[in-house]
């Protein structure tokens, strides 16, 4: 997305996120396009390449999707044009396929059972020999994305309804996927037996069920009875009605993604019934225990790192305040800074609160380091406000590893702790001390009562050990030759 290194957001040291999908389904069809619209304004964070929502009045689809922001990609007229009494929708960050117009969600097709619309959080590891399969078979391709491939298949596939042909279908697919399709009659979700992404669906006071990538986006809409789609299951939401099926029998061993919790996820989420943000304070609390440093004030990188501050400073009673004020909308403006500015680096995106940091001992919290291109310039932004020390604490295990299930980190030879040394990290961002949290108190931070043992998430990140075989999964851009 970035050919140019000079030109990458100045908060691109972070894993990218993966995108939010959305459904809703009621039985009066008012404001349908409006809950739409608020439920992926919720999930605004997990994306902001791309947004889409189609809706189906029962008969036809009517779909609007664009580059850029959910508040910039709909607006009165376009939104007037989707009235429906169902409705999907998306917000992207791309990892698999470019961030091309061609690869913006939903995808929608026409089949002998009507019109279908498919949304998709995830990455397959099979992708590139189920597109070869399809291309064998005579199907053309519009697009680079997996999530074509995924819309392709089912509407290929036999069986009586759209559940029976998902439930056809789900075998063939390896790796992460929470997805929700569209129908003329009704919106399915349907999530992978690996549990990889997040998932839940709820009842809306006003009548009928939506379905979205986080409880954040629910609780937007007042929706009541949230529970989780399971690993393996299909969710049908049609107007006032919903019905769940278990089409796989959940993996052995359940893969959630740790990095939700790490940073993914909005602090005011629940998964697997915890709370994001208290999760986040006890990441912060075990960072505390193992790698304790005297200081005189805890600050954090705005703003996942801020419950884990708070629980650092918690633990080991050093006060917490606000070292680092962010511009959240820097690294989402079009127009291209000066060369003066862009060297200037991070002082685009962050500025240094001088009267908490001058004269002071600071230890800094952030929740990860990938490429190592913010870490250093942050401590620089610490020491030139005024800091004698900057101790530098990450509220997980060094990324040693590319993920291969939906979250762009880049690739092993892009990640700084898949060739440097935590000593050797340390020298290069000039901290006087850094530690990351071991992937034992990161496991107990989020599941306490599993002792740490990580069981029922996926740490390939961190360890290169993953939930199944990524021999075959494909590089980001692998699918852009001929469509380039």
């Amino acid at each position: 997305m970035f050919p140019d290194d000079s030109l990458r957001p100045a908060d691109d040291d972070h894993p990218h996120e993966e995108c939010g999908v959305f459904a809703v389904s009621t039985p009066h069809g008012e404001g349908i396009a409006q809950l739409a619209f608020f439920g992926l304004f919720a999930l605004q964070h997990r994306g902001q390449e791309a947004a889409g929502i189609a809706v189906s009045d029962g008969n036809r689809v009517r779909m609007h999707k664009d580059s850029g922001l959910v508040s910039n990609v709909f607006t009165p007229t376009t939104m007037a044009q989707l009235n429906g009494y169902h409705a999907i929708g998306h917000t992207r960050y791309s990892t698999t396929g470019a961030n091309a117009h061609r690869n913006i969600q939903p995808f929608l097709v026409e089949t002998m059972h009507g019109p279908l619309a498919v949304a998709h959080n995830g990455n397959l590891v099979n992708a590139g020999a189920l597109r070869e399969e399809l291309l064998a078979k005579g199907f053309g391709l519009t697009a680079t994305s997996d999530t074509e491939v995924l819309t392709l298949m089912l509407a290929a596939a036999g069986g009586r309804t759209w559940e029976d042909r998902l439930e056809r279908t789900l075998p063939a697919w390896k790796g992460a996927y929470s997805l929700v399709v569209l129908a003329k009659d009704r919106v399915i979700a349907v999530r992978d037996p690996w549990g990889f992404r997040p998932m839940s669906v709820g009842r809306l006071p006003q009548g009928g069920h939506a379905v979205a990538s986080e409880t954040c986006a629910l609780n937007t809409l007042g929706c009541l009875d949230i529970t989780e789609v399971l690993p393996g299951e299909i969710v049908t939401l049609q107007g006032g009605e919903i019905t769940r099926r278990q089409a796989l029998a959940p993996a052995v061993n359940a893969a959630r993604c740790t990095f939700e919790f790490v940073y993914f996820s909005r602090p005011d989420s629940v998964w697997a019934g915890r709370n994001v943000h208290h999760v986040r304070q006890r990441l912060g609390e075990q960072l505390a225990i193992e790698s304790g440093v005297d200081a005189d004030v805890v600050i954090p990188v705005p703003d996942s790192s801020i419950p884990a501050a708070i629980g650092y400073s918690r633990q080991s009673g050093i006060p917490h305040n606000d070292g680092l004020i962010k511009n959240r909308y820097i690294g989402r403006t079009f127009i291209e800074p000066t060369q003066d500015l862009r060297d200037r680096g991070v002082a685009l995106k962050f500025n240094a609160l001088a009267e908490n940091l001058a004269g002071k001992r600071v230890i800094m919290i952030d929740d990860s380091i990938v490429r190592g291109t913010t870490a250093g310039p942050l401590v620089k932004l610490v020491r030139d406000a005024g800091a004698t020390e900057v101790h530098v604490r990450i509220t997980c295990p060094p990324i040693t590893d590319a993920c291969h299930f939906g979250v762009d980190m880049g690739h092993d030879g892009d990640l700084m702790a898949a060739r440097l040394s935590v000593e050797e990290m340390r020298l290069l961002i000039g901290a006087d001390s850094l530690a990351f949290l071991s992937l034992e108190g990161m496991n107990l931070a989020i599941e306490p009562e599993h002792g740490g043992s990580g069981v029922g998430y996926c740490n390939g990140c961190f360890t290169g050990n993953y939930p199944m075989a990524v021999d075959e999964a494909p590089p980001k851009l692998s699918f852009e030759g001929a469509l380039s």
